[in-house]
């Protein structure tokens, strides 16, 4: 068990010259700009058995979210997908435990793992029901998914040692073992701050990315060449390799400190959704594309014993202001994705087949060629 593999020399996109996008990122360019949001991750690699798998943890506010619960929102946007917790959060608005990310056949797992975490508090002693919220998608194409390395431990380990500050991306927790556009991905992240004069809040946003499609970077429809990688194969080759790709599943996590309802936070989510289709996703048949979005403003927090509910700060962003929010949810995401390849590294499957990275001299090459790297 490992927390993230030795330096690889790969960058984030960022750090290439890619701009996405118009708006100015926090401070480490991560979800956990975002005030409050705390977020973790096993990995679990060993070659010889098959292990290319883990888990995410993504804590919405280091307190007890099950008596200090979040506003939230889901949009699905293909609906291929095991996501627990949905039901509740689309019935009731809000979010009651961390948000676990893990493969598909290890849901089991976190779900035990989050009931745990959440009877560990002493104020939860009477708890007798929990929604726990837990994301995945499937990295059979890497990992062992049947042997089902994950252990409720590790998700109490991910939980534990959740951290703000920069997130490790690549090949690391949920997303060790998982590929994008039929190039190795990973755990990507990235954020947005709004100028004072657009709310000055933060908006950050962190993908597992496991689909597929048409790879587009900052507009750069990339993916037939490098489909065709090493350029031997004819364009209908390229095309027919990118839908074989395609299947697969994205978990999209938004977080934002504007003080936003279930029904904005939906709202918000959706515009994920968008930040993929603008990285060359097509929602493909075989693909679960989920986005989530939750507020960690508190005084949109729902206390579990309060007699009734009211908004502390008395206001809510109105629809009329939502716009520079959904720009913010677009950018990041996209940009999150983006880091998710550009970090990752090769890696040996499970059946022993070889996963390669995106290349990196094809991408910039081509980029630099469009005027799309930017020295500063």
């Amino acid at each position: 068990m490992n927390s993230s593999f030795p330096p690889n020399g790969r960058k984030r996109a960022r750090e290439y010259g890619i701009r996405i996008g118009v708006l100015p990122t926090g401070e480490n360019n991560a979800i956990t700009d975002v005030e409050g949001v705390l977020v973790g991750h096993v990995t679990l690699n060993d070659e010889r058995i098959g292990m290319h798998t883990g888990v995410t943890a993504i804590r919405p506010h280091p307190g007890n979210v099950f008596q200090e619960k979040v506003p939230c929102g889901v949009f699905l946007g293909n609906g291929f997908g095991k996501m627990t917790g949905y039901a509740q959060v689309k019935e009731l608005g809000n979010l009651e435990t961390p948000i676990i990310l893990t493969n598909t056949m290890s849901i089991a797992a976190a779900i035990d793992g989050l009931i745990d975490w959440t009877f560990e508090y002493e104020e939860n002693e009477d708890v007798m029901s929990v929604n726990c919220f837990v994301g995945e998608t499937n990295d059979s194409g890497v990992n062992d998914i049947r042997a089902r390395f994950v252990q409720k431990a590790h998700v109490l380990s991910a939980l534990k040692h959740a951290a703000s500050g920069p997130v490790v991306e690549g090949a690391v927790g949920a997303g060790t073992g998982t590929k994008a556009f039929g190039f190795k991905a990973g755990i990507g992240t990235a954020s947005r701050k709004l100028p004072d004069s657009l709310g000055g809040w933060t908006v950050g946003a962190l993908v597992q990315a496991n689909f597929g499609g048409i790879l587009t970077i900052d507009g750069e429809a990339l993916g037939l060449e490098l489909g065709g990688y090493p350029y031997e194969k004819p364009i209908e080759a390229a095309l027919a390799n990118a839908m074989e790709n395609a299947d697969g599943s994205i978990m999209m996590i938004v977080a934002t400190d504007a003080p936003l309802d279930a029904r904005g936070l939906e709202r918000l989510a959706k515009r994920a959704f968008m930040g993929m289709t603008r990285t060359g996703g097509v929602a493909s048949n075989g693909s679960g594309d989920f986005a989530v979005a939750f507020s960690t403003a508190e005084s949109v927090r729902v206390k579990h014993k309060a007699p009734e509910f009211s908004l502390e700060g008395g206001k809510l962003v109105r629809n009329d202001d939502m716009t520079p929010l959904f720009m913010a949810a677009i950018e990041a995401t996209e940009e999150a994705i983006l880091n998710s390849l550009f970090l990752a590294h090769d890696m040996t499957g499970s059946d022993g087949k070889f996963v390669r990275a995106m290349p990196l001299e094809p991408v910039l090459a081509r980029l630099r060629a469009a005027g799309k790297l930017h020295a500063d």
